[in-house]
């Protein structure tokens, strides 16, 4: 059998403010979450990004980092929130009403 149609392609996404890397990357069939990022380079690049810490996800739903990989996943990493997006909701509101 022919080793590309032997892996799988995936796409491993990580955003902040000023930076948005988009990585793709050919691994086997079989591979999980974690192994794809690894293999990206995105944590050589970033060495801030702690994936005990953060949060993954496939497609904006979240997942484990033992989740395995289909054809055309986007792997993406989440950061950390800084602030809570209900606090933040109600000061903007209390904002407009002032």
């Amino acid at each position: 059998m022919d080793k590309a149609a032997e892996n799988v392609q995936v796409q491993v996404c990580y955003a902040e403010s000023e930076i948005q890397l988009l990585r793709d990357v050919s691994v086997p069939q079989g591979t999980n979450l974690q192994a794809a990022i690894m293999q990206s380079g995105i944590l050589r690049d970033m060495p801030e990004i702690d994936l005990l810490a953060c949060r993954v996800g496939i497609y904006a739903k979240l997942k484990t980092l033992e989740t395995i990989l289909r054809n055309g996943d986007r792997v993406e990493i989440y950061r950390p929130l800084i602030a809570d997006p209900k606090e933040s909701r109600r000061r903007r509101a209390d904002r407009k009403l002032e």
